[in-house]
């Protein structure tokens, strides 16, 4: 005998974001159901910087995460060491939706690619923000 699943009981919104498109309930996708959402999601949040510039919303993400960086003091520009390599960087874009699923805001994080990087040849050091052992 199988399980009952359970599902939530909470009050359903349509998004705005999809006006326009195609809308299924999800109890009408049945095997490719989260391959159906991540496609939705994936349209609308440009992979690349070049994508998310042209769109000004992205665009102000981006400043607002450079911004952000700056007043933080998160890093500072360098003259690069001889013979080191410079650590790449990754613009990472998301929507953050509301509960009801209207669009909150639009986040742009720039990322370093640090898991290139070889412990006791580009760095010796690692720092965290958070803590470290048995609380």
């Amino acid at each position: 005998m199988e399980p009952e699943s359970r599902r939530s009981q909470r009050q359903r919104f349509p998004s705005s974001r999809l006006t326009g498109h195609e809308v299924h309930s999800d109890n009408l996708i049945i095997d490719e159901g989260e391959l159906v959402h991540l496609a939705f999601v994936a349209d609308i949040e440009p992979i690349t910087w070049k994508e998310a510039i042209v769109d000004r919303k992205w665009k102000s993400a981006m400043i607002e995460e450079l911004e952000s960086l700056e007043r933080n003091e998160t890093w500072e520009l360098v003259a690069l060491p001889k013979g080191k390599r410079p650590i790449d960087v990754k613009w990472v874009f998301k929507i953050k939706l509301k509960s009801k699923g209207s669009i909150a805001k639009h986040k742009a994080k720039l990322v370093a690619k640090g898991f290139l990087q070889k412990h006791g040849i580009d760095y010796i050091e690692v720092y965290t923000s958070g803590q470290i052992g048995n609380h």
